[in-house]
């Protein structure tokens, strides 16, 4: 449906490409931008629309996105405003490290026609990382000798954070004998140095416990401590000097683990113990440490790992040689890893266009983006594809090439191309990447359309508003053009008696349903059409799809009370003996809801009594029994106001009212059932389940069976009534019976009903339908007339 659409969209636009490819701004650039680090996902960076001079509807038709390097996506274009929105949160340490500015490359691609700019994002830092020291303490050997204004290096603290959020100055607890004095690399990192102010003596003071703290210069600043313990130590007066202080040293990056890479020598003019020099590592950076490590008596550095040039291009770091007397010396190294053509240029496919349409010349079939890590000739790139095509690769911006054809093509001749394009780079050796490419050729119109499905089943609820959006069908034609074209339409119904047009319309460009009337689940709960899609080729193909509809039920219905009547006569009055133990059954509300599913499933809560906590209402089955034993001291009239209410979203209720009268004297205040076989209360209860389900099935029940409610309370010997409540007779289509107490029929029946049982085990029992005119189902048996019981209180339904 849509996608044929788009296709023919494409089409047209490719035509007029080549044209609008003289007006492409190649290497056009944007920004820079600017964003801080920890910017919240969503938030807006810049409007590209205003920047490139485009309104929003071109951002959306031209397909502009933005490509990123690498495989995280920082940033993302919403076309629909032109806005340029940070994607995820940026951590500037995580992104760039110790490098500044940090500078995240992208693109903004515009395909239709192809226009792509050159953009930089810049992440700015924020003072969110205190200073650390990489030890909790820093022991410090001093000669008692010591000249005063010597001065000591300590271990510098280290800072992720970059610039004047970075470590900018040292300072020491204050002591007689040091200060600090704040001293940079030339990498720019400030450390630590002791610098001896008052002459040390051992004697009388061995040793000295002082805090260092780095403080970074962000606002406010940040703060870490370290703990120096200085060791005040006796005649060794020579600490050990390097002959050279830098060693500058180049390896090339396919260097085999365990190469050296320089050999350190430092002398010392103590003999003995205080002659005998170690080497280590000073305070390596996490990365220095996983690949390089030092022999402690040659003084022998050599690689733990392979060195990769795209990863760590160089590194420094500070060799350290101390004698047995606790004195040190230290030089540097600066290792420069060489760049080796060790990364085979890598191809991404930004657009491609397949199938393309014959009779059609200079068509861009795709667009490639080309990136090799690489550095100087190593990272650049040339491309090819086989000479006996009739496609020709030309280059575009920076690293990026489009495949156009060189003339038009005949799909009678030849459907399918598939192509080869190599990159190439231009290092030794050189290492190349293929992208293989099937390019297919559109034909005419010689394909039906096809539904994405045969059949379709749709939902939506009941009291829908009429127009009505329900659904939707979607075929595809695998020709192009005018071929693809489909229009959707209804198709004549197969039961003649379904009003298929005053019940659903159909967009016969989209395929999109339209319910054209409010459906009603209980008058009509499913119905099937056909619809068909016809392209507009010629001849035209069609092919159809069958369709069908579920009402779903809305919970419209609220609780309808079968008894006691609440129809305005002159009350109905249960009568309840005094006698009566707690749990008795006084009577039972019954109630019946016209929805289905949960929305006819019912629950009954007592709202309001006259004597708060005599009477209770059983919640799943509408049952009233007495909550303690009755007194004389209980007032002889009652009223219980009882809430019926569906399990429905929103829930439905019913209110009714109950009349009760404490009366003495009943002695056999219960109906019981006469004594039946087993095998006859079986039979009579399957008798009532058949009946049920035949109801549940049989349409011809909605039509003629009827419920009818009869109900005589505390009879004594068929004439005389101490008190006694009925119900009329009449019928209430469309409403469901409740059987078990927990759960509803579909169908209205008339039933016959007694209460049976002890005093607390009492509860009502369906005994049979009663049914008139009972259509013949093709059952051999019969539904006999139902059992009538007398007694001292007795009622029918």
């Amino acid at each position: 449906m849509e996608i044929g659409w788009m296709r023919i969209r494409r089409q047209r636009q490719v035509l007029i490409f080549f044209v609008l490819l003289r007006l492409f701004r190649a290497g056009a650039r944007l920004g820079p931008y600017s964003v801080v680090e920890e910017t919240e996902r969503g938030s807006f960076v810049a409007n590209l629309g205003k920047d490139l001079g485009v309104g929003l509807t071109e951002l959306s038709t031209r397909g502009a996105r933005i490509i990123s390097q690498g495989n995280k996506e920082h940033l993302q274009l919403k076309v629909q405003t032109g806005d340029l929105l940070i994607n995820e949160k940026l951590d500037r340490e995580e992104l760039c490290g110790p490098t500044e500015p940090c500078v995240l490359h992208f693109q903004v691609l515009m395909e239709k026609p192809l226009e792509i700019f050159q953009a930089e994002l810049r992440v700015r830092d924020i003072n969110d990382h205190s200073p650390v020291f990489t030890e909790r303490e820093m022991i410090l050997k001093i000669l008692e000798n010591s000249p005063l204004g010597i001065a000591f290096p300590l271990k510098n603290a280290l800072d992720l954070d970059v610039g004047s959020n970075n470590v900018q100055k040292y300072e020491i607890s204050p002591n007689s004998h040091f200060r600090v004095l704040t001293s940079n690399r030339s990498d720019g990192r400030k450390y630590p140095e002791l610098l001896l102010d008052k002459e040390l003596d051992r004697e009388e003071e061995p040793e000295l416990r002082l805090t260092l703290t780095a403080l970074d210069g962000g606002s406010p600043s940040r703060s870490g401590t370290t703990q120096v313990r200085v060791e005040v130590v006796d005649i060794n007066d020579n600490a050990p000097e390097f002959e050279q202080t830098l060693y500058k040293v180049q390896i090339p990056e396919d260097s085999p683990i365990g190469a050296l890479v320089v050999t350190v020598s430092a002398r010392d003019l103590d003999s003995g113990v205080n002659g005998k020099i170690s080497y280590t590592l000073f305070q390596p950076s996490e990365d220095t440490s996983k690949i390089l490590e030092v022999n402690p008596t040659t003084g022998e550095i050599r690689l733990t790992t392979q060195v990769d040039y795209e990863t760590i291009p160089s590194c420094e770091v500070d060799i350290e040689a101390t004698d047995g007397g606790g004195l040190s010396g230290k030089c540097t190294l600066l290792l420069q890893v060489v760049d080796v053509n060790d990364n085979a240029p890598e191809v991404a496919v930004s657009a491609l266009t397949s199938p393309i349409p014959e009779n059609s010349p200079e068509i861009v079939v795709a667009v490639f983006s080309v990136s090799d890590p690489d550095s100087g000739d190593n990272g650049k790139t040339v491309s090819s594809i086989q000479d006996d095509l009739p496609f020709l690769l030309k280059p575009s911006v920076k690293n990026f090439y489009t495949l156009v054809t060189k003339r038009a093509l005949d799909r009678e001749a030849r459907a399918e191309y598939n192509i080869t394009i190599t990159f190439t780079d231009l290092g030794i050796p050189r290492l190349k990447t293929q992208c293989n490419l099937t390019v297919l050729v559109s034909d005419v119109n010689d394909n039906a359309p096809t539904f994405s499905q045969t059949s379709y089943t749709l939902f939506v609820r009941e009291n829908n508003s009429p127009a009505l959006h329900i659904g939707s069908v979607s075929a595809t034609d695998r020709d192009s053009g005018t071929n693809a074209q489909l229009t959707y339409s209804l198709l004549p119904p197969q039961d003649p008696h379904l009003p298929l047009t005053s019940l659903i319309s159909i967009n016969a460009d989209n395929g999109h349903l339209f319910a054209l009337r409010s459906l009603d689940y209980e008058a009509l709960r499913a119905f099937e059409f056909r619809v068909g899609a016809t392209d507009a080729g010629s001849p035209a193909l069609s092919s159809e799809a069958l369709v069908r509809v579920v009402v779903v039920d809305d919970n419209d219905n609220s609780p309808f009370v079968l008894y006691p009547l609440q129809n305005g006569s002159a009350p109905c009055t249960e009568l309840v003996p005094r006698a009566a133990e707690a749990g008795y059954l006084v009577t039972k509300v019954v109630a019946v809801d016209g929805d289905s599913g949960q929305n006819a499933w019912l629950s009954y809560q007592l709202l309001k009594s006259t004597e708060p906590g005599l009477f209770s209402v059983w919640a799943h089955n509408g049952e009233v029994r007495t909550a303690r034993l009755l007194s004389e001291r209980d007032a002889a009239k009652h009223r219980l106001v009882v809430l019926v209410k569906d399990n429905g979203e929103p829930p439905m209720s019913s209110t009714v009212t109950l009349h009760l009268l404490l009366v003495d004297g009943f002695s056999q205040p219960y109906l019981r059932l006469p004594e039946l076989a087993p095998d006859e209360a079986q039979a009579d209860l399957l008798t009532v389940y058949l009946v049920i389900a035949l109801a549940s099935v049989s349409s011809l029940f909605l039509f003629s069976v009827f419920l009818f409610v009869a109900v005589r309370l505390c009879r004594r010997n068929r004439a005389t009534f101490v008190g006694g409540c009925s119900v009329p007779e009449g019928h209430f289509p469309g409403h469901l019976v409740d059987v078990s107490g927990t759960r509803t029929l579909s169908h209205s029946y008339q039933y016959e009903v007694c209460l049976t049982g002890g005093s607390v085990t009492s509860e009502f029992k369906f005994l049979k339908p009663i049914i008139s005119d009972f259509p013949p189902q093709g059952t051999t048996g019969e539904i006999k007339e139902s059992h009538t019981f007398q007694n001292s209180c007795g009622f029918n339904y």
